[in-house]
C-alpha cells in the first residue's frame, strides 16, 4: 500500500456507458416540488429543479443510474429522513440501504464466464468476478459504506481519501490519500453516501485521476443525490457512473452526524 499527503488537487468526473431508456428512468427519477404548486420550487431551495424527463436526460444523462424503486427502498429513505428516528434505527436502516446500493454496484463490475464441478460431479456454467476491483471511501461519511462492501466482498482492498474545506477559501482540499499501489489498473467503487454539491467527490476523483485511474473505471456509490451535485460531477467527468437510490433537491446532510453519533 502507498500513502500520499496532498495539499490540493483537482478532480475530473466520468460518464456511465449503460444508458437507460426514458421509460425506465421515468419510474425511478424523482424530484421535489413545493406543496403549494406542482410547477414551482420552494423559495429556500437553489436551484429550482422542477424539470421534465427530457431535461433530466439532457442535463444529467444516462450516466446517473438509480436503483429500481420499491416499497422497501422507499421506507428506508423515509426513516433516514425522519427527524424523530432514533440513532439505532437510523444506523440499521442506513446499513440496509447501503447494502442494496453496494450489491447493485457490484453488478456494474466486469464478470467472466467460468465452469465449475458440483459435488455430484456435474458441470455448471456460471460467472465470476474479474480480478482488479477495489473500494475507496471518502472519509469520514464514506467509511459507513465500507462494512457493506466487505460483507459482499470480504477480501476486497479499500483505499481512503480525506477531504476538508479550507477555512479561508471554503474550497475542498485533499489532505490524505491511501490507495493500493496498482490503483490505476483497478475498477473502483467510490463510496460517499450523500451527494449534495458534488465538490468533495470532484476533488476525490481528481486524486484518483492523478494516480492514473481512468474515469470510466470509477463507479460512485451514493445513497442520496441532488440534481445539482450529480450534474456537476458528470459535467467534470462525463465518463463516470453514479449509482444512487434517489435524486432530490434536498439531501439529508445530517447523515454523518446521525450515523457516527456526533450530533
Amino acid at each position: 500500500m502507498e500513502t500520499y499527503l496532498i495539499e490540493k488537487m483537482p478532480c475530473h468526473n466520468q460518464q456511465l456507458n449503460n444508458a437507460e431508456s426514458p421509460e425506465h428512468a421515468a419510474k425511478h427519477v424523482r424530484f421535489a416540488r413545493s406543496s403549494s404548486a406542482a410547477d414551482s420550487c420552494q423559495d429556500d431551495i437553489e436551484p429550482c429543479q422542477n424539470q421534465t424527463l427530457s431535461d433530466i436526460h439532457r442535463q444529467i444523462g444516462p450516466q446517473l443510474k438509480l436503483l429500481p424503486l420499491n416499497d422497501q427502498i422507499r421506507e428506508l429513505q423515509t426513516i433516514i429522513r425522519d427527524k424523530t428516528t432514533s440513532r439505532g434505527d437510523f444506523v440499521f436502516c442506513a446499513d440496509r440501504l447501503i447494502r442494496l446500493v453496494v450489491e447493485e454496484g457490484l453488478n456494474q463490475l466486469p464478470y467472466s464466464e467460468c465452469t465449475v464441478t458440483t459435488p455430484t460431479g456435474h458441470k455448471y456454467d456460471g460467472v465470476k468476478f474479474e480480478k482488479g476491483n477495489c473500494g475507496v471511501s471518502i472519509m469520514r461519511s464514506g467509511e459507513a459504506m465500507e462494512q457493506g462492501l466487505r460483507d459482499c466482498c470480504r477480501s476486497i482492498r479499500i483505499g481512503k481519501i480525506l477531504i476538508q474545506s479550507d477555512e479561508e477559501t471554503q474550497k475542498a482540499k485533499v489532505y490524505y490519500a491511501k490507495f493500493p499501489p496498482d490503483i490505476s489498473r483497478r475498477k473502483v467503487l467510490l463510496m460517499y453516501p450523500i451527494l449534495s454539491t458534488g465538490n468533495t467527490v470532484i476533488e476525490a476523483i481528481r486524486v484518483l485521476n492523478e494516480h492514473g485511474l481512468q474515469a470510466k473505471h470509477i463507479i460512485l456509490l451514493s445513497l442520496f443525490s441532488t440534481p445539482h451535485g450529480a450534474q456537476s460531477i458528470i459535467q467534470e467527468f462525463p465518463d463516470i457512473t453514479i449509482l444512487t437510490t434517489e435524486v432530490h433537491v434536498v439531501a439529508p446532510t445530517h447523515f454523518g452526524q446521525r450515523y457516527f453519533g456526533t450530533d
